[in-house]
């Protein structure tokens, strides 16, 4: 059986812990592999190359980690096919899917490559007399990712290449379910060029993660997964002295008004509720009609539309959704369909139980979509992660608003809708970080940061964009004054401009 161990130095390296996890082909529930699990020692071992690599490269010019960057992006770029098919294999969603998370992912190296700009620095010339002041970003030093399984490339991609172009070294904790594409994105990045040590992979389950918050070389930790563990994450950082930025769950809402085109407002929400089988955070997982007319016609094009959606196998060229990413999942989310019909929800399609032919032991669960849901079912009020899409009716525009935001998570929202006036209201009245005009999923462009609002963000910065550019950089500001001889002379006076 494969064994997947770590990266470190620019050198794979095995796991010397004697603990292994397994890692499955979701679409035939096979195991594929089994990935070393890092003890506390070899965490330290990778901080130690990250400490060694941040003394040189915090100090190379801009000009070389840019150009390091642009040949990693020309690699990544010729070899998104490849990745693609490992985010596939490990995970489960079909290779389109995999190929925008690339896409996403590249973006950010895309930015990173442009980093001459973010890191200018300001200068004011006679401040006082002789006196000029210079403000300009430092870096950190040795910064950590820990990231989840449902973007083993994506999100990566959002931490690292902007820490190591702000001049830090990088030591990344992936999911244990998915590793092997973190770990070629680090071969890829030494094939680029960058210096040893500068991104290191360490595989590992919670051990690897306490001791990441907890190692005193670690400035900083920067994490997406579950809210139970960002807020864990946060608080085990700031109990160290680290700064932590630590995006966790969501339950995203999508208000539909009487006036919105409902066939656009359907198809929308079947690629946001059912796309890489819900295991999105951004994924729309509850739908919120106004009025009952506009719930009854938007459910029955739901219906027709999710029935239609075709799910199977990486290797089926037609597949539109994948397996979920272990048994254990798929076995959670389907009770919580059958939970929400005992507790009083329509059950208007019903994904349990759901067989690919040919791929009966694969992890797959068909599409369920759930009306007439209330706010104290169970469906509603967790985080499903999977390919349930819940329908709640509201009776106007503000009844609908108040559901959204007394949820407790705020990542994203969106509203759809033919009315500018209503949209404009929506976007100031919404208590969410990102918000769509008649867009599903409104994750930001590279060059905007990433961010909820709540639960689902713990710590001041959002990710990537000029956010993930301040989290990883200090401010550090210099007042110079070149004296002439006459100037000299003892003044115990508090300085003043002058």
């Amino acid at each position: 059986m494969r064994t997947i161990g770590h990266f470190v130095d620019n050198e794979p390296v095995a796991g010397a812990s004697g603990r292994f996890g397994p890692v499955w082909d979701p679409a035939t529930g096979e195991q594929s592999g089994r990935v070393a699990l890092a003890s506390a020692a070899e965490v330290d071992t990778a901080v130690a190359a990250a400490a060694r690599a941040a003394r040189s490269w915090g100090t190379a010019s801009l000009a070389r980690r840019t150009s390091l960057l642009f040949r990693y992006r020309e690699l990544l770029t010729a070899r998104r096919e490849e990745l693609a098919a490992l985010i596939t294999a490990e995970h489960g969603k079909v290779p389109g899917d995999a190929l925008g998370e690339v896409a996403r992912g590249l973006e950010i190296v895309e930015l990173a490559c442009g980093i001459t700009q973010q890191l200018k620095g300001e200068l004011s010339t006679e401040a006082s007399t002789g006196v000029d002041v210079a403000s300009f970003r430092a870096p950190l030093g040795v910064v950590a990712g820990i990231t989840p399984f449902n973007f083993p490339a994506m999100v990566p991609l959002w931490m690292f290449p902007v820490a190591v172009a702000c001049g830090n070294a990088f030591v990344l904790k992936p999911s244990e379910k998915d590793p092997s594409a973190a770990l070629r994105l680090a071969e890829l990045a030494a094939e680029a060029g960058f210096p040893p040590g500068v991104l290191n992979v360490v595989n590992g389950d919670r051990e690897a993660v306490d001791r990441l918050l907890a190692h005193p070389d670690v400035a900083a930790v920067s994490f997406v997964g579950s809210t139970p563990v960002a807020r864990a994450v946060q608080q085990g950082a700031v109990a160290h002295g680290k700064r932590v930025q630590a995006l966790g769950g969501a339950k995203n809402h999508m208000l539909v008004l009487p006036d919105a085109d409902l066939d656009m407002a359907a198809d929308s929400a079947i690629g946001a509720a059912y796309g890489s089988a819900g295991e999105r955070c951004m994924a729309v997982s509850v739908v919120v009609a106004v009025g009952d007319d506009t719930a009854d016609a938007l459910v029955a094009r739901l219906a027709t539309r999710a029935a239609a959606v075709r799910i199977g196998p990486g290797t089926d060229p037609d597949a539109e959704m994948g397996p979920l990413i272990t048994a254990e999942h798929r076995d959670r989310v389907a009770a919580y369909v059958r939970g929400a019909a005992d507790q009083g929800a329509e059950v208007v399609l019903d994904g349990t139980g759901y067989a690919v032919p040919g791929h009966e032991a694969g992890f797959f669960l068909g599409v369920s979509l759930l009306d007439r849901v209330t706010r104290e079912m169970d469906a509603y009020r967790d985080e499903i992660f999977g390919p349930v899409l819940c329908v709640v009716r509201a009776a106007s525009y503000e009844e609908g608003l108040e559901l959204i935001n007394s949820s407790p998570w705020g990542n994203g929202s969106a509203v759809f809708t033919r009315d500018g006036g209503a949209a404009r209201r929506f976007q100031l009245d919404v208590e969410t970080g990102m918000v769509g005009v008649n867009v599903p999923i409104p994750v930001p462009v590279g060059y905007h940061s990433f961010g909820g609002w709540k639960a689902s963000l713990f710590g001041e910065h959002h990710i990537y964009g000029p956010d993930g550019v301040r989290f990883f950089t200090r401010g550090k500001v210099v007042t110079t004054r070149w004296p002439e001889p006459a100037d000299s002379g003892v003044s115990l006076g508090f300085p003043r401009n002058h």
